[in-house]
């Protein structure tokens, strides 16, 4: 299996990831083992929806896949669930502007 499944919580699948997959749905306390600490999960989180392993600011990349998802539209403290309420997609959006494109 690739990936690593992180206190039977999460999937990470790159060592770059700053967020999991919750593998379950999961409730709020649950711990995650993560270098050597604990995180504690903030908030339950649904099944298939990602959790942060790392404290975010707004504008910072997440990553999932080892690949960048998105970007932090707010504070993000580890543990907490990473959705659309503090997170906004840029993978696949047309009306944001490729930074490597050449005019």
């Amino acid at each position: 299996m690739k990936g690593k499944i992180l206190g039977n919580v999460g999937l990470r699948m790159s060592r770059a990831d700053n967020v999991v997959t919750a593998i379950n749905d999961v409730d709020a306390g649950t711990a995650i083992e993560y270098n050597g600490d604990e995180i504690e999960l903030r908030e339950s989180v649904p099944f298939g929806h990602k959790i942060a392993l790392a404290k975010l600011r707004p504008g910072d990349e997440v990553l999932k896949y080892g690949e960048i998802i998105g970007q932090a539209t707010e504070h993000i403290e580890p543990g907490e669930w990473v959705h659309t309420h503090n997170c906004k997609s840029t993978r696949g959006r047309g009306d944001i502007e490729d930074e490597t494109e050449e005019t």
